[in-house]
């Protein structure tokens, strides 16, 4: 069961809460593609194994898709066309340089006809588009910590669903 879920702010530009096992990272992950539209640039911001592969798992889930969703470490990139759109889920944990986002051809995907999940940003500034949401998650045992925060306006219409559908879903 998701817990302690608390704005962050006054502002409604985002919230914080405890994920207490796997399944509760799925279901936010769930929570937000009911926010998700084409366009839209998150940074999935943690450690490794802080549960940003399962936020994603649990997102493509709860846009309809069935099969297995693996972490793009090697392949930089899994594209998956889920119901309502295109999603993109990057992860540049092995980028030397940040040049390589530009080498590998990545900007076509920031063209506003997908969402975008990018595991790692930060190895790929300055070139890459700016988030319109961050998703911070760290270990706190049990489970994880999340912290989400929208940086655009369309990014706290997405945030405002998220955190809507976390509140009226008891477990």
């Amino acid at each position: 069961m998701i817990q302690d879920i608390h704005p962050i702010d006054d502002t409604g530009s985002g919230f914080s809460a405890h994920l207490a096992d796997e399944a509760d990272t799925e279901r936010a992950g769930a929570a937000l593609a009911e926010g998700l539209a084409a366009g839209l640039v998150i940074y999935l911001v943690g450690d490794l194994g802080a549960g940003k592969t399962t936020l994603v798992r649990g997102c493509l889930h709860g846009l309809g898709h069935t099969g297995k969703v693996k972490s793009p470490t090697y392949t930089l990139i899994e594209p998956y066309v889920v119901s309502r759109l295109n999603l993109y889920h990057f992860d540049f944990y092995r980028f030397n340089v940040p040049e390589e986002f530009l080498e590998a051809g990545l900007e076509e995907y920031f063209s506003g006809t997908g969402a975008c999940l990018v595991e790692w940003p930060g190895k790929a500034e300055p070139y890459i588009a700016n988030a319109d949401i961050e998703v911070r998650l760290s270990v706190r045992a049990p489970g994880r910590d999340i912290e989400v925060e929208a940086l655009t306006e369309t990014g706290r219409r997405c945030v405002h669903i998220m955190m809507s559908t976390l509140q009226a879903c008891p477990s």
